[in-house]
């Protein structure tokens, strides 16, 4: 491949929403990369903690004996809530910014056209919003994770 070959395959690739280009030949080797990686940052607060308890364990707390709410309440609780997924490829943030509080947590109500998310694409902040007053029951995406088209981001039960 020449270089001209080269310089037109770069503008290409800056044109459009692709991150990573890699072709291989017997021959040649090309990877072009932009963007930078995203920093992770990980924090630990007895809130946290809080927010992290399955939306099903009351209803263990009411239900029948004890032996058969164990295993049985985890799928059910998905299953019967709806998905919100991402509408776009990019990287999810649960809040505004790295010192603030999340948007929204398991098992909070949420009006509708609250902002549950951000969803970064191409240093353009999108956020996600409700559709419809809901419970979160969960929350599938953590802080700074990629998604793509169609990733669910939270299960949530519409009231």
């Amino acid at each position: 491949m020449d270089i001209k070959d080269l310089k037109l395959l770069i503008k290409l690739v800056t044109e459009t929403d692709i991150t990573e280009f890699e072709m291989d030949n017997s021959d040649e080797k090309i990877i072009i990369k932009r963007g930078h990686k995203p920093e992770y940052v990980t924090i630990s607060s007895p809130m946290a903690q809080q927010y992290a308890q399955p939306a099903y364990q009351p209803v263990q707390a009411s239900g029948a004996p004890a032996a058969a709410p164990a295993v049985a309440p985890a799928a059910p609780v998905e299953e019967a809530g709806d998905t919100v997924t991402s509408p776009i490829v990019g990287t999810f943030y649960a809040a505004p910014g790295p010192e603030a509080a999340p948007y929204v947590a398991v098992g909070q109500v949420i009006e509708k056209g609250q902002v549950l998310c951000i969803v970064e694409a191409m240093k353009l902040m999108n956020e996600i919003e409700a559709e419809c007053k809901c419970k979160i029951l969960k929350i599938c995406k953590d802080n700074a994770q990629a998604v793509e088209y169609g990733d669910p981001l939270f299960v949530i039960q519409k009231l």
